[in-house]
């Protein structure tokens, strides 16, 4: 089996090791709906759309009508 001819030194050691602990930079797009940052493939977080679809707002929604207003509030 081969050896090596000399000793590999400790910089290019930790160079080599160092490569594999990049961090990797989030791919951020911008909403086609209301221009706001937001990653790529996820809801946008402030206008609640999705491919065009409404999706956190919907959940908003049901909440909003399962709890009549008025209800809850510290009245009297």
């Amino acid at each position: 089996m081969p050896l090596p001819k000399r000793k590999t030194s400790h910089q290019r050691t930790t160079r080599r090791r160092a490569a594999n602990w990049k961090l990797k930079v989030p791919n951020v797009g911008e909403c086609p709906r209301c221009h706001a940052p937001r990653l790529q493939h996820h809801v946008c977080l402030s206008c609640g759309f999705y491919e065009n679809r409404l999706v956190l707002a919907q959940k908003q929604r049901q909440r909003d009508e399962a709890a009549p207003e008025g209800e809850g509030q510290g009245q009297g």
